[in-house]
């Protein structure tokens, strides 16, 4: 029986490309301790191949290319099995204001905003968010390009900070009160995480800066909010057509009110990452959460752990 043969693609031509670097080593190091064979791929661009003998590939590219459905297009026209979501529901939620609008559509409480091109002048159309307002990049992930804008004053250099990632922009009522993320992984709600920054808000120094923010694994909450959270969480993964797992990110307001912010299709898996402390917290730990979503997509193309019938070799994975 020969060792199961995993490509680790990483890198990535975005703005999160050295996190990207960072998720991915640590993901090739985990698949590595579960007994597989990997290969790790800093990917640049489209023009990477594959080897023949990869039996499937493990994504942790985040940002543009590797979470707006990009990447996933190529995989698909080339048969390569990989994890994560699919084509659509990447680009979907990768779209902050596409997938706003399918949160509405589902029912899925989400803060007031109003969308626009950069050039635009939208102070009128605040008006009725009134500030603070959060700006920033529709497609971009990480906290990239986002300012909290106290008054008007202050609007124009948040756009064009935004304006730097992105020319469609967004901006959203800003909700004061506790910062949570649910992750998913194969159809459940892990135990929901609360984010609490030491500096301001969850920005990319803090996300990635080990000290920067307080994690509570699990959030201390009331049991009612915990049940709405992880429901919304889910509804919010199935509105999109995700699969296999995410991560949502929700405001609780101070009056208790919870508000869906996003979806990450592929979130990090560095060792400060959100997903994998909350799979941690359900007892799953990181090698066996990297085999997991491994194995997710190796049953969703006919695989399960072993090669399809016609094929010589046999695979396995230990976890």
């Amino acid at each position: 029986m020969r060792k199961l043969k995993i490509a680790v693609l990483m890198g990535g031509p975005s703005a999160e490309r050295e996190v990207s670097l960072r998720s991915g080593t640590a993901v090739a190091n985990a698949l590595t301790a579960t007994g597989a064979k990997v290969v790790p791929m800093d990917i640049q661009d489209a023009t990477f191949t594959i080897p023949a003998d990869v039996d499937v590939t493990f994504l942790v590219l985040h940002g543009t290319f590797g979470e707006d459905g990009a990447l996933q297009r190529i995989l698909e026209e080339r048969g390569i099995a990989y994890t994560g979501s699919g084509p659509a529901a990447s680009a979907l939620a990768f779209d902050k204001v596409a997938a706003k609008q399918s949160f509405l559509g589902a029912g899925v409480p989400t803060p007031a905003y109003e969308a626009f091109e950069n050039a635009q002048p939208i102070g009128p159309r605040l008006a009725r968010l009134g500030f603070p307002v959060v700006v920033k990049p529709s497609r971009q992930g990480s906290s990239v390009g986002i300012s909290i804008v106290q008054q008007a004053a202050e609007l124009a250099a948040a756009c064009e900070f935004a304006g730097q990632y992105d020319n469609r922009l967004l901006a959203e009522q800003f909700i004061p009160g506790r910062e949570l993320t649910v992750g998913i992984l194969d159809g459940r709600a892990l135990p929901v995480v609360e984010i609490r920054p030491k500096h301001g808000f969850f920005t990319y120094e803090a996300k990635y800066t080990k000290g920067e923010t307080d994690y509570l694994v699990p959030a201390s909450l009331d049991k009612n909010i915990e049940f709405r959270a992880k429901t919304l969480a889910l509804r919010a993964h199935d509105c999109l057509g995700c699969r296999d797992y995410s991560r949502v990110d929700l405001m609780l307001s101070r009056n208790g009110q919870l508000f869906v912010l996003e979806v990450n299709t592929i979130p990090g898996f560095t060792e400060t990452s959100l997903l994998p402390k909350a799979a941690r917290a359900a007892g799953i730990e990181f090698p066996d959460l990297c085999a997991r979503l491994v194995q997710l997509a190796l049953a969703r193309n006919g695989r399960n752990g072993t090669r399809v019938p016609g094929e010589k070799e046999t695979v396995a994975i230990s976890r």
